[in-house]
């Protein structure tokens, strides 16, 4: 299988909460970006509620008429050594028209995305790739990334659902998390890794390295023994 090298790269709570209100307050913020870029992954993919907070327009697509696409394809609009990747899978997000940014975007989508959508991003100069028939096919989709799009090396940098579908996969090679010197604590808000059934079984790591830092955060890099 024809794939990149994939790091999933998070910055938690001790607890291994998530929400980014939270850790924004906590020690670490410089030194997770610092170490997402000694991580050497030019591309980073984020989930469609993480992009919807931080990266897309505000607003949902409504399309006119609901024909589906219903089939693999995909449409590369620029050639770049790293992407903007967001998985969003039925096509709902808001985007402005692309401007030659140097990691322009690539939304990922299943097959039951519509027309209209595809159509949508074209008109502003968004890559895309369709896969999957009910929902995104991951496997495919890494292939397609690398095949199409040359994609060497890629950091997925959340939310939790999106972390927990590529690890369920088999597709993360290594886990690389940024733990901040403070607690959540607070009930039902999201983990590194989230929603996966509960008669999932624990995925065994290997520690590769720990890296401590005045303020208190800790770098911890794990090798995934389970992958594809």
């Amino acid at each position: 299988m024809n794939r990149p090298h994939i790091i999933c790269h998070m910055m938690t709570a001790v607890d291994g909460r998530i929400d980014c209100g939270m850790t924004a307050k906590l020690e670490g913020v410089k030194e997770y970006y610092e170490t997402l870029h000694a991580l050497n992954t030019p591309t980073s993919l984020s989930g469609r509620v993480t992009a919807q907070l931080e990266m897309a327009e505000e607003g949902t697509f409504t399309p006119e008429q609901q024909d589906i696409f219903g089939q693999e394809g995909f449409s590369k609009k620029a050639d770049a050594a790293g992407y903007s990747v967001v998985t969003d899978t039925k096509g709902t997000l808001l985007w402005p028209e692309q401007d030659g940014s140097e990691t322009p975007l690539l939304i990922l989508t299943s097959e039951q995305v519509t027309k209209e959508y595809l159509a949508y991003l074209d008109a502003r100069n968004i890559s895309w790739i369709a896969c999957g028939k009910e929902r995104i096919n991951l496997e495919r989709a890494v292939e397609i990334l690398a095949d199409e799009f040359g994609i060497e090396r890629m950091a997925v940098v959340g939310g939790g659902a999106i972390n927990a579908g590529f690890l369920a996969a088999g597709l993360l090679d290594e886990v690389s998390i940024l733990l901040a010197p403070g607690i959540d604590g607070r009930k039902g808000m999201a983990a590194a890794f989230d929603g996966l059934p509960m008669e999932t079984e624990p995925f065994h790591l290997k520690l590769s390295s720990v890296e401590s830092y005045d303020d208190g955060a800790v770098w911890l890099r794990y090798q995934v023994e389970n992958k594809k």
